[in-house]
């Protein structure tokens, strides 16, 4: 079935991870909460869509890492 579904993206950021991990001073401007994979709802026509439409929020030029793209119920 083709159409706009709606996919969970599992989504954690590296740099930060790496400085919480090693005791360092996070320096990316985010919160250390992005060591910790976070779930974010995003509408696409696939999962390859849905991952693209979130890396472009989050890149990962950033250190955005992408763990997991789940479809939900429509």
């Amino acid at each position: 079935m083709s159409g706009v579904h709606r996919y969970e993206v599992a989504i954690h950021n590296e740099l930060v991870k790496k400085s919480v991990r090693e005791a360092d001073p996070n320096k990316t401007g985010l919160s250390d909460d992005w060591a910790d994979t976070r779930y974010v709802e995003v509408r696409a026509e696939t999962p390859e869509a849905a991952k693209r439409k979130i890396l472009a929020r989050y890149p990962e030029r950033r250190g955005f890492v992408v763990s997991e793209v789940r479809q939900l119920p429509d």
